[in-house]
Protein backbone atom coordinates (compact mmCIF):
# COMPACT_ATOMS: atom_id res chain seq x y z
CA UNK A 1 0.00 0.00 0.00
CA UNK A 2 2.83 2.40 0.84
CA UNK A 3 4.08 2.35 -2.75
CA UNK A 4 0.70 2.34 -4.51
CA UNK A 5 1.06 5.08 -7.14
CA UNK A 6 -2.62 6.00 -6.85
CA UNK A 7 -2.65 6.33 -3.07
CA UNK A 8 0.57 7.91 -1.85
CA UNK A 9 0.15 11.29 -3.55
CA UNK A 10 -3.54 11.29 -4.41
CA UNK A 11 -5.24 12.20 -1.16
CA UNK A 12 -2.97 15.12 -0.27
CA UNK A 13 -3.90 16.62 -3.65
CA UNK A 14 -7.60 15.83 -3.22
CA UNK A 15 -7.78 17.29 0.27
CA UNK A 16 -6.29 20.53 -1.03
CA UNK A 17 -8.46 20.84 -4.15
CA UNK A 18 -12.25 21.10 -4.13
CA UNK A 19 -12.84 19.70 -7.63
CA UNK A 20 -10.56 16.71 -7.15
CA UNK A 21 -12.07 16.05 -3.74
CA UNK A 22 -15.58 15.93 -5.22
CA UNK A 23 -14.67 13.51 -8.01
CA UNK A 24 -12.81 11.35 -5.49
CA UNK A 25 -15.96 11.18 -3.37
CA UNK A 26 -17.85 10.19 -6.51
CA UNK A 27 -15.46 7.32 -7.08
CA UNK A 28 -16.16 5.98 -3.60
CA UNK A 29 -19.93 6.39 -3.96
CA UNK A 30 -19.90 4.79 -7.41
CA UNK A 31 -18.24 1.67 -6.01
CA UNK A 32 -20.92 1.33 -3.34
CA UNK A 33 -23.72 1.95 -5.84
CA UNK A 34 -22.33 -0.57 -8.30
CA UNK A 35 -22.36 -3.15 -5.52
CA UNK A 36 -25.94 -2.27 -4.54
CA UNK A 37 -27.17 -2.25 -8.18
CA UNK A 38 -29.90 0.29 -7.43
CA UNK A 39 -28.83 3.09 -9.72
CA UNK A 40 -26.51 6.01 -9.04
CA UNK A 41 -28.46 8.55 -6.96
CA UNK A 42 -25.52 9.79 -4.86
CA UNK A 43 -23.04 9.77 -7.72
CA UNK A 44 -25.46 11.67 -9.96
CA UNK A 45 -25.97 14.26 -7.24
CA UNK A 46 -22.24 14.69 -6.76
CA UNK A 47 -21.72 14.84 -10.53
CA UNK A 48 -23.57 18.15 -10.78
CA UNK A 49 -21.14 19.83 -8.39
CA UNK A 50 -18.13 18.02 -9.85
CA UNK A 51 -18.84 19.16 -13.40
CA UNK A 52 -19.38 22.74 -12.26
CA UNK A 53 -16.12 22.75 -10.30
CA UNK A 54 -14.10 21.20 -13.13
CA UNK A 55 -15.54 23.61 -15.69
CA UNK A 56 -14.60 26.50 -13.44
CA UNK A 57 -11.01 25.23 -13.35
CA UNK A 58 -10.82 24.71 -17.11
CA UNK A 59 -12.13 28.21 -17.78
CA UNK A 60 -9.41 29.68 -15.57
CA UNK A 61 -6.10 29.86 -17.53
CA UNK A 62 -4.14 29.67 -14.29
CA UNK A 63 -5.82 26.39 -13.29
CA UNK A 64 -6.76 24.68 -16.56
CA UNK A 65 -3.49 22.80 -17.06
CA UNK A 66 -2.66 21.94 -13.47
CA UNK A 67 -2.28 18.35 -12.29
CA UNK A 68 -5.44 18.56 -10.18
CA UNK A 69 -7.49 19.54 -13.23
CA UNK A 70 -6.18 16.64 -15.30
CA UNK A 71 -6.66 14.22 -12.41
CA UNK A 72 -10.24 15.43 -12.01
CA UNK A 73 -11.07 15.08 -15.70
CA UNK A 74 -9.61 11.58 -16.05
CA UNK A 75 -11.44 10.51 -12.88
CA UNK A 76 -14.70 11.83 -14.32
CA UNK A 77 -14.01 9.68 -17.37
CA UNK A 78 -13.60 6.61 -15.16
CA UNK A 79 -16.82 7.41 -13.29
CA UNK A 80 -18.87 7.88 -16.45
CA UNK A 81 -17.44 4.67 -17.87
CA UNK A 82 -18.37 2.80 -14.71
CA UNK A 83 -21.94 4.08 -15.01
CA UNK A 84 -22.14 2.99 -18.64
CA UNK A 85 -22.03 6.52 -20.08
CA UNK A 86 -19.47 5.58 -22.71
CA UNK A 87 -19.71 8.65 -24.92
CA UNK A 88 -19.35 11.00 -21.95
CA UNK A 89 -16.31 9.07 -20.71
CA UNK A 90 -14.68 9.21 -24.14
CA UNK A 91 -15.31 12.95 -24.31
CA UNK A 92 -13.45 13.42 -21.03
CA UNK A 93 -10.54 11.29 -22.27
CA UNK A 94 -10.24 13.33 -25.46
CA UNK A 95 -10.22 16.46 -23.33
CA UNK A 96 -7.46 15.24 -21.04
CA UNK A 97 -5.41 14.10 -24.05
CA UNK A 98 -5.51 17.67 -25.34
CA UNK A 99 -4.31 18.88 -21.95
CA UNK A 100 -1.45 16.36 -22.07
CA UNK A 101 -0.46 17.62 -25.51
CA UNK A 102 -0.41 21.21 -24.28
CA UNK A 103 1.75 20.12 -21.33
CA UNK A 104 4.34 18.74 -23.77
CA UNK A 105 3.29 15.11 -24.16
CA UNK A 106 2.99 12.12 -21.85
CA UNK A 107 6.75 11.79 -21.35
CA UNK A 108 7.16 15.40 -20.26
CA UNK A 109 4.12 15.04 -18.01
CA UNK A 110 5.66 11.92 -16.43
CA UNK A 111 8.90 13.80 -15.78
CA UNK A 112 7.15 16.65 -13.98
CA UNK A 113 4.04 14.94 -12.57
CA UNK A 114 4.49 11.15 -12.31
CA UNK A 115 1.18 10.47 -10.56
CA UNK A 116 -0.88 12.42 -13.08
CA UNK A 117 0.93 10.79 -16.01
CA UNK A 118 0.26 7.34 -14.56
CA UNK A 119 -3.40 8.16 -13.98
CA UNK A 120 -3.92 9.56 -17.46
CA UNK A 121 -2.13 6.81 -19.39
CA UNK A 122 -3.69 3.97 -17.37
CA UNK A 123 -7.28 5.18 -17.04
CA UNK A 124 -7.44 6.38 -20.65
CA UNK A 125 -6.48 2.90 -21.83
CA UNK A 126 -9.04 1.24 -19.55
CA UNK A 127 -11.84 3.58 -20.59
CA UNK A 128 -11.11 3.49 -24.33
CA UNK A 129 -10.11 -0.21 -24.19
CA UNK A 130 -7.05 0.57 -26.28
CA UNK A 131 -3.81 2.56 -25.81
CA UNK A 132 -4.13 6.32 -26.20
CA UNK A 133 -0.41 7.13 -26.09
CA UNK A 134 2.66 5.68 -27.82
CA UNK A 135 5.52 3.96 -26.03
CA UNK A 136 9.18 4.80 -26.07
CA UNK A 137 11.48 2.35 -27.81
CA UNK A 138 13.45 -0.28 -25.89
CA UNK A 139 16.38 2.10 -25.44
CA UNK A 140 14.11 4.70 -23.85
CA UNK A 141 14.14 7.07 -26.81
CA UNK A 142 11.18 8.92 -28.28
CA UNK A 143 8.09 10.49 -26.75
CA UNK A 144 5.76 8.09 -25.05
CA UNK A 145 5.25 5.80 -22.08
CA UNK A 146 8.53 4.66 -20.58
CA UNK A 147 9.61 1.17 -19.58
CA UNK A 148 11.16 0.52 -16.19
CA UNK A 149 14.99 0.36 -16.07
CA UNK A 150 14.89 -3.43 -15.79
CA UNK A 151 13.33 -3.61 -19.26
CA UNK A 152 16.32 -1.90 -20.80
CA UNK A 153 18.71 -4.11 -18.85
CA UNK A 154 16.88 -7.25 -19.98
CA UNK A 155 18.20 -7.06 -23.50
CA UNK A 156 16.66 -9.63 -25.79
CA UNK A 157 20.13 -10.08 -27.26
CA UNK A 158 21.64 -11.17 -23.95
CA UNK A 159 23.91 -14.15 -24.42
CA UNK A 160 22.09 -17.43 -24.13
CA UNK A 161 18.65 -15.89 -23.67
CA UNK A 162 17.13 -17.22 -26.86
CA UNK A 163 18.41 -20.69 -26.06
CA UNK A 164 16.36 -20.69 -22.85
CA UNK A 165 13.15 -20.49 -24.83
CA UNK A 166 11.51 -23.85 -25.30
CA UNK A 167 12.09 -25.72 -28.53
CA UNK A 168 8.36 -25.59 -29.22
CA UNK A 169 8.65 -21.81 -29.57
CA UNK A 170 11.67 -22.23 -31.83
CA UNK A 171 9.64 -24.60 -33.97
CA UNK A 172 6.83 -22.08 -34.23
CA UNK A 173 9.32 -19.29 -34.99
CA UNK A 174 7.45 -16.61 -33.08
CA UNK A 175 7.75 -13.23 -34.74
CA UNK A 176 10.72 -11.05 -33.66
CA UNK A 177 8.61 -8.42 -31.83
CA UNK A 178 7.03 -11.12 -29.68
CA UNK A 179 10.37 -12.86 -29.06
CA UNK A 180 11.73 -9.50 -27.89
CA UNK A 181 8.85 -8.83 -25.49
CA UNK A 182 8.70 -12.39 -24.16
CA UNK A 183 12.47 -12.59 -23.67
CA UNK A 184 12.63 -9.35 -21.71
CA UNK A 185 9.68 -10.29 -19.52
CA UNK A 186 11.19 -13.70 -18.81
CA UNK A 187 14.41 -12.09 -17.65
CA UNK A 188 12.50 -9.69 -15.40
CA UNK A 189 9.96 -12.13 -13.96
CA UNK A 190 11.93 -15.38 -13.91
CA UNK A 191 15.01 -13.95 -12.27
CA UNK A 192 15.28 -12.31 -8.87
CA UNK A 193 14.37 -8.90 -10.30
CA UNK A 194 10.65 -9.46 -10.02
CA UNK A 195 10.81 -10.05 -6.27
CA UNK A 196 12.28 -6.58 -5.84
CA UNK A 197 9.64 -4.82 -7.96
CA UNK A 198 7.53 -2.53 -5.82
CA UNK A 199 3.91 -1.74 -6.67
CA UNK A 200 4.84 1.35 -8.66
CA UNK A 201 7.41 -0.52 -10.76
CA UNK A 202 4.99 -3.38 -11.41
CA UNK A 203 2.37 -0.86 -12.48
CA UNK A 204 4.79 0.94 -14.80
CA UNK A 205 5.95 -2.37 -16.29
CA UNK A 206 2.36 -3.51 -16.86
CA UNK A 207 1.31 -0.19 -18.35
CA UNK A 208 4.26 -0.17 -20.75
CA UNK A 209 3.96 -3.82 -21.80
CA UNK A 210 0.19 -3.72 -22.36
CA UNK A 211 0.54 -0.53 -24.38
CA UNK A 212 3.40 -2.02 -26.41
CA UNK A 213 1.51 -5.25 -27.11
CA UNK A 214 -1.76 -3.62 -28.10
CA UNK A 215 0.01 -1.09 -30.31
CA UNK A 216 1.63 -3.80 -32.42
CA UNK A 217 0.06 -3.95 -35.88
CA UNK A 218 -2.16 -7.00 -36.37
CA UNK A 219 -0.36 -9.88 -38.00
CA UNK A 220 -2.01 -11.06 -41.20
CA UNK A 221 -0.91 -12.97 -44.24
CA UNK A 222 -0.83 -9.73 -46.20
CA UNK A 223 1.55 -7.78 -43.94
CA UNK A 224 3.78 -10.66 -42.83
CA UNK A 225 7.10 -11.71 -44.31
CA UNK A 226 6.94 -14.19 -47.15
CA UNK A 227 8.42 -16.98 -45.03
CA UNK A 228 5.97 -16.45 -42.16
CA UNK A 229 3.50 -19.32 -41.93
CA UNK A 230 -0.07 -19.22 -40.59
CA UNK A 231 0.89 -21.11 -37.43
CA UNK A 232 3.57 -18.54 -36.64
CA UNK A 233 1.15 -15.68 -37.18
CA UNK A 234 -1.57 -17.20 -35.01
CA UNK A 235 0.85 -18.26 -32.27
CA UNK A 236 2.33 -14.77 -32.12
CA UNK A 237 -1.13 -13.22 -31.87
CA UNK A 238 -2.09 -15.66 -29.11
CA UNK A 239 1.05 -14.72 -27.21
CA UNK A 240 0.40 -11.02 -27.75
CA UNK A 241 -3.06 -11.07 -26.17
CA UNK A 242 -2.28 -13.70 -23.53
CA UNK A 243 0.75 -11.76 -22.26
CA UNK A 244 -1.36 -8.61 -22.04
CA UNK A 245 -3.92 -10.50 -19.95
CA UNK A 246 -1.23 -12.11 -17.81
CA UNK A 247 0.22 -8.70 -16.96
CA UNK A 248 -3.24 -7.43 -15.99
CA UNK A 249 -3.73 -10.51 -13.80
CA UNK A 250 -0.48 -10.14 -11.85
CA UNK A 251 -0.99 -6.36 -11.67
CA UNK A 252 -4.45 -6.66 -10.15
CA UNK A 253 -7.03 -3.89 -9.88
CA UNK A 254 -5.53 -0.52 -8.99
CA UNK A 255 -7.87 2.43 -8.58
CA UNK A 256 -10.26 1.33 -11.33
CA UNK A 257 -11.42 -1.98 -12.78
CA UNK A 258 -9.72 -3.17 -15.96
CA UNK A 259 -12.51 -5.68 -16.71
CA UNK A 260 -13.64 -3.92 -19.89
CA UNK A 261 -10.15 -3.88 -21.36
CA UNK A 262 -9.55 -7.49 -20.30
CA UNK A 263 -12.79 -8.61 -21.94
CA UNK A 264 -11.82 -6.91 -25.20
CA UNK A 265 -8.45 -8.67 -25.11
CA UNK A 266 -10.11 -11.99 -24.27
CA UNK A 267 -12.23 -11.82 -27.40
CA UNK A 268 -9.08 -11.47 -29.47
CA UNK A 269 -7.32 -14.26 -27.58
CA UNK A 270 -10.13 -16.74 -28.10
CA UNK A 271 -10.38 -15.90 -31.79
CA UNK A 272 -6.66 -16.33 -32.42
CA UNK A 273 -6.47 -19.52 -30.37
CA UNK A 274 -9.12 -21.05 -32.62
CA UNK A 275 -7.14 -19.84 -35.65
CA UNK A 276 -3.94 -21.33 -34.20
CA UNK A 277 -5.53 -24.70 -33.59
CA UNK A 278 -6.98 -24.80 -37.11
CA UNK A 279 -3.70 -23.68 -38.69
CA UNK A 280 -1.75 -26.31 -36.76
CA UNK A 281 -4.06 -29.08 -37.91
CA UNK A 282 -3.84 -27.91 -41.53
CA UNK A 283 -0.05 -27.51 -41.55
CA UNK A 284 2.80 -29.97 -41.44
CA UNK A 285 3.92 -28.82 -37.98
CA UNK A 286 3.56 -31.28 -35.15
CA UNK A 287 2.21 -28.57 -32.86
CA UNK A 288 -1.19 -29.44 -31.45
CA UNK A 289 -0.75 -29.28 -27.69
CA UNK A 290 2.27 -28.07 -25.77
CA UNK A 291 3.57 -25.41 -23.37
CA UNK A 292 2.28 -22.51 -25.45
CA UNK A 293 -1.17 -24.06 -25.65
CA UNK A 294 -1.24 -24.79 -21.90
CA UNK A 295 -0.02 -21.31 -21.01
CA UNK A 296 -2.47 -19.45 -23.24
CA UNK A 297 -5.41 -21.57 -22.08
CA UNK A 298 -4.41 -21.10 -18.43
CA UNK A 299 -4.43 -17.33 -18.82
CA UNK A 300 -7.79 -17.54 -20.55
CA UNK A 301 -9.30 -19.62 -17.75
CA UNK A 302 -8.15 -17.25 -15.01
CA UNK A 303 -9.15 -14.11 -16.90
CA UNK A 304 -12.64 -15.36 -17.75
CA UNK A 305 -13.22 -16.64 -14.22
CA UNK A 306 -12.11 -13.33 -12.72
CA UNK A 307 -14.44 -11.36 -15.01
CA UNK A 308 -17.45 -13.64 -14.60
CA UNK A 309 -17.61 -14.65 -18.27
CA UNK A 310 -19.25 -18.03 -17.74
CA UNK A 311 -19.61 -19.16 -21.36
CA UNK A 312 -16.08 -18.12 -22.28
CA UNK A 313 -14.77 -19.70 -19.10
CA UNK A 314 -16.48 -22.98 -19.95
CA UNK A 315 -14.88 -22.87 -23.41
CA UNK A 316 -11.38 -22.32 -22.03
CA UNK A 317 -12.00 -25.03 -19.44
CA UNK A 318 -12.91 -27.48 -22.22
CA UNK A 319 -9.70 -26.55 -24.05
CA UNK A 320 -7.73 -27.15 -20.86
CA UNK A 321 -9.25 -30.60 -20.44
CA UNK A 322 -8.48 -31.53 -24.04
CA UNK A 323 -4.87 -30.34 -23.83
CA UNK A 324 -4.30 -31.98 -20.45
CA UNK A 325 -5.62 -35.29 -21.77
CA UNK A 326 -3.44 -35.07 -24.88
CA UNK A 327 -0.32 -34.32 -22.84
CA UNK A 328 -1.09 -36.72 -19.99
CA UNK A 329 -1.30 -33.98 -17.36
CA UNK A 330 -3.04 -35.07 -14.18
CA UNK A 331 -1.90 -32.70 -11.43
CA UNK A 332 -0.93 -29.09 -10.85
CA UNK A 333 2.81 -29.79 -10.79
CA UNK A 334 2.52 -31.17 -14.32
CA UNK A 335 0.94 -27.90 -15.45
CA UNK A 336 3.48 -25.65 -13.72
CA UNK A 337 6.35 -27.23 -15.62
CA UNK A 338 4.65 -26.18 -18.87
CA UNK A 339 3.83 -22.67 -17.64
CA UNK A 340 7.43 -22.06 -16.64
CA UNK A 341 8.53 -22.76 -20.19
CA UNK A 342 6.68 -19.68 -21.44
CA UNK A 343 6.33 -17.07 -18.67
CA UNK A 344 5.76 -17.57 -14.97
CA UNK A 345 6.16 -15.27 -11.98
CA UNK A 346 6.03 -16.48 -8.40
CA UNK A 347 3.33 -14.12 -7.19
CA UNK A 348 0.13 -14.45 -5.12
CA UNK A 349 -1.94 -14.80 -8.30
CA UNK A 350 -0.38 -18.24 -8.81
CA UNK A 351 -3.17 -19.60 -6.62
CA UNK A 352 -5.78 -18.48 -9.16
CA UNK A 353 -4.13 -20.63 -11.82
CA UNK A 354 -3.87 -23.62 -9.50
CA UNK A 355 -7.56 -23.38 -8.58
CA UNK A 356 -8.64 -23.30 -12.22
CA UNK A 357 -6.57 -26.34 -13.09
CA UNK A 358 -7.87 -28.24 -10.07
CA UNK A 359 -11.38 -27.58 -11.40
CA UNK A 360 -10.31 -28.78 -14.84
CA UNK A 361 -8.92 -32.02 -13.42
CA UNK A 362 -12.16 -32.60 -11.51
CA UNK A 363 -14.13 -32.06 -14.70
CA UNK A 364 -11.90 -34.53 -16.53
CA UNK A 365 -12.45 -37.14 -13.84
CA UNK A 366 -16.24 -37.07 -14.16
CA UNK A 367 -16.51 -36.98 -17.95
Amino acid sequence: MASNPFIVSWWPLALADQALFHVSLQTASLYEELQAQKGFPISDLLMVDSIALVRRRIEDPSLAFRDETMDSVVTLAAIEHGKGNIEASKMHIEGVKRLVSIRGGIDELKRRSPLTARMVSWVSMLVMESPQFPTKDDAGDGDGISAIPQWQLASADAEGQHETLDTSLDTLKITPPMINILSRLRRILHLTWHSSLDNTQLHDLTCFVVHRLLLLPPLTDTNADADTNPVQLAASECLRYAIALYMLIIHGTTYYSHAGLANAILRQLRYHLVVLQAAAVASTTDYIHGPLDIWVISVGMVATASNGLERDHEWFMDQACASAAALGLSKWDDVVSHLQVILWARMPQEELFRQEWERAFVKMSVT
